[in-house]
C-alpha cells in the first residue's frame, strides 16, 4: 500500500516546462507545490536525449528562460550538456529539488468532484491529492520505433537515439540508420567516420539550411556579464530575426518566401554534395516548411563518405543479420538505430486522465481530435492545464517563449481562483470551440497543411495538432491575463 501526499498542486515533469511552473509559483509566494519526475534527475528532453552531436536548434541565448540569462553559453546553438547544465543550475538557484519527487512516474490523474481535488496514482503506489494538476510532459519523450516485419528477430544491436546505447562501441561495426530527422542530421556525422559502414534508409530528405553556428567570442561573454541589459539586447535581437521567419509558414505571401528559402538550401546541397544522383536523392519535392526545417553544416559531407550509403527504397522487412528494402536488396547490418522521432500528435494517447462525468481525456481527443483553449486548458478537466500542449508548438522560435507565456497564465489562472474563494476552474465549452475553429481556419492556410508531405504535425486525420500559426508575440497578447468571462468558477 502507498503513501498518500496532499498538496495545493502537482506538476508533472522537469524539463523547461516543469521547472518554469515551479518558479513561477514560487514567484507568486506558492509553496505547497510537489513535481513529479520519473527519473533521477532533472532536464527532461535534455537529460534524455545523450546521442553523439545532440545540440539545440535555436540559438542559445533564445532557447532559454528571459529571466534566467546565461552569458556563458559556449557557442551560438549549445550542445546537450551545456544546457542540461543550465537546467540543474536552474534547479539549485530557485530551490527546486525538495519539491521534486524523483523516480515517480504518474499513472493515471482523476478528478474527484466531491472533494474538488485531483488523484493522482504514481507507478510506485503512491497517491497525490492536489486542487490543480500541471502536465510539463511535453510531446517530445516517447520514442516512435516504426513496427518493422521481422524486428523483434533481429540478433544485432538495436536502439532508438533518444536512448542511445553507449556501452555499444560502434566502431568497425556495420550499421543502419532508419531516418533522416533532426537527431539523425545530427548524429550521423558523428559516427559515420567510425563506422565500417553506414547505411542510411531515407524515406523523406529534410530541407537543411546552413547552421550559422560559431563560438562566442570570450568579449562578448565578458559583455553579457558587465553590461546591464547587454544579453537582453541581443536575445531581443535574435527574437525578431527568428519571429520573421514566420511570415513564410502563415501568410498569404508565404510561399513566396519559402521558395527563396529553397533556393537558399538548394546551394547548399550543391555546394556540399558533387554527386548528381545524390543530390537528386536529397532534395525535397515538398514546399519547405511542410516538415521541420533543420540546420547543419556537416550533415551532407558526411553522406559524401565512402563508407555511406543513403538508400531511398523503403524498409520492407527486418532478418538475422540485415535489414531488407522494398526493392529486395539485402543490407547486412549489426546495429540499428532508429532517428524516426517521437509520438506527437499521439503522445496523449497514453495520458490515463478522467475528469467530469467519468470523461476520458485519452478517448475523448482519440473520438473528437484534441481540443484545447490556448493550448492550456480543456472543457470537462477542472483545474487541469498543459505546458507546451496542442498547438502551441513552434516551427520557427523558441518554445521556451511559449512556455513562458503559458506559465505565466496558468499562474494567474490558480490566483484567480483562490482570490475568488472558488473550488475549480473550467473553460466554457463554446470558448474551446471557438479557439479550435479559429486556430484550425488558420492553420488550414498554412505551409504544413499545403506543402505537400505528410508530417508528425498532422494527427491520423490529417490535421494539425502540433503548431501555433503565426506570431508567437500573437500568443504572448493572448495569454497576458485569464479572461473570467471564459471559465465558469465553481
Amino acid at each position: 500500500m502507498g503513501k498518500r501526499y496532499d498538496t495545493g498542486v502537482v506538476i508533472v515533469g522537469t524539463g523547461f516546462s516543469g521547472l518554469g511552473m515551479a518558479i513561477q509559483l514560487k514567484k507568486t509566494g506558492r509553496d505547497d507545490f510537489l513535481v513529479l519526475e520519473k527519473a533521477d534527475d532533472v532536464g527532461g528532453t535534455w537529460r534524455d536525449n545523450t546521442y553523439p552531436g545532440c545540440a539545440c536548434d535555436i540559438p542559445s541565448h533564445m532557447y532559454s528562460f528571459s529571466f534566467e540569462q546565461n552569458p556563458k553559453w559556449s557557442r551560438s546553438y549549445s550542445p546537450q550538456q551545456e544546457i542540461w547544465d543550465y537546467l540543474r543550475r536552474v534547479t539549485d538557484k530557485y530551490a527546486l529539488r525538495e519539491h521534486i519527487r524523483f523516480g515517480t512516474e504518474m499513472t493515471s490523474a482523476r478528478w474527484d468532484d466531491e472533494d474538488g481535488r485531483w488523484h493522482l496514482l504514481a507507478r510506485n503506489g503512491d497517491e497525490y491529492v492536489a486542487q490543480f494538476l500541471v502536465s510539463g510532459i511535453g510531446a517530445l519523450h516517447i520514442p516512435h520505433i516504426p513496427e518493422l516485419p521481422g524486428l523483434p528477430d533481429f540478433k544485432g544491436r538495436t536502439f532508438h537515439s533518444a536512448t542511445w546505447d553507449h556501452s555499444y562501441d560502434l566502431r568497425g561495426k556495420k550499421v543502419a540508420v532508419v531516418g533522416t530527422g533532426a537527431s539523425a542530421v545530427q548524429f550521423v556525422p558523428q559516427i559515420a567516420p567510425e563506422v565500417e559502414s553506414l547505411t542510411l534508409f531515407q524515406r523523406t530528405p529534410p530541407w537543411i539550411m546552413p547552421k550559422p553556428d560559431y563560438a562566442m567570442p570570450a568579449w562578448a561573454k565578458r559583455v553579457f556579464r558587465a553590461v546591464p541589459g547587454a544579453q537582453r539586447a541581443y536575445r531581443n535581437v535574435l527574437y525578431w530575426l527568428l519571429e520573421a521567419r514566420a511570415l513564410g509558414f502563415n501568410s498569404k505571401g508565404g510561399a513566396r518566401l519559402m521558395k527563396a528559402a529553397e533556393g537558399l538550401a538548394k546551394r547548399h546541397i550543391a555546394r556540399q554534395v558533387k554527386d548528381p544522383a545524390l543530390r537528386r536523392d536529397l532534395t525535397p519535392d515538398y514546399t519547405m516548411g511542410c516538415k521541420r526545417v533543420l540546420v547543419s553544416n556537416d550533415y551532407y559531407p558526411a553522406l559524401n563518405r565512402d563508407n555511406v550509403q543513403v538508400v531511398t527504397a523503403g524498409v520492407a522487412q527486418v532478418r538475422e543479420h540485415s535489414v531488407v528494402t522494398a526493392d529486395g536488396t539485402e543490407h547486412e547490418v549489426d546495429a540499428i538505430i532508429f532517428g524516426t522521432g517521437f509520438h506527437v500528435t499521439d503522445a496523449f494517447d497514453y495520458l490515463d486522465v478522467v475528469g467530469l462525468n467519468e470523461a476520458n481525456l485519452a478517448k475523448q481527443w482519440q473520438q473528437q481530435g484534441i481540443q484545447t483553449h490556448k493550448g492550456i486548458t480543456v472543457s470537462g478537466f477542472p483545474n487541469l492545464f498543459f505546458l507546451l500542449g496542442p498547438n502551441t508548438g513552434l516551427g520557427h522560435n523558441s518554445v521556451v517563449f511559449m512556455i513562458e507565456s503559458q506559465i505565466r497564465y496558468v499562474a494567474d489562472a490558480i490566483a484567480l481562483v483562490d482570490r475568488g474563494r472558488a473550488r475549480a476552474l473550467n473553460v466554457r465549452p463554446e470558448v474551446q470551440d471557438d479557439f479550435t475553429t479559429r486556430i484550425q481556419r488558420q492553420l488550414a492556410n498554412g505551409i504544413w497543411s499545403q506543402g505537400g508531405c505528410d508530417s508528425w504535425y498532422l494527427d491520423a486525420m490529417g490535421v494539425n495538432r502540433t503548431i501555433w500559426p503565426g506570431f508567437t508575440w500573437r500568443y504572448w497578447l493572448e495569454t497576458r491575463k485569464v479572461d473570467l468571462a471564459e471559465f465558469e468558477l465553481s
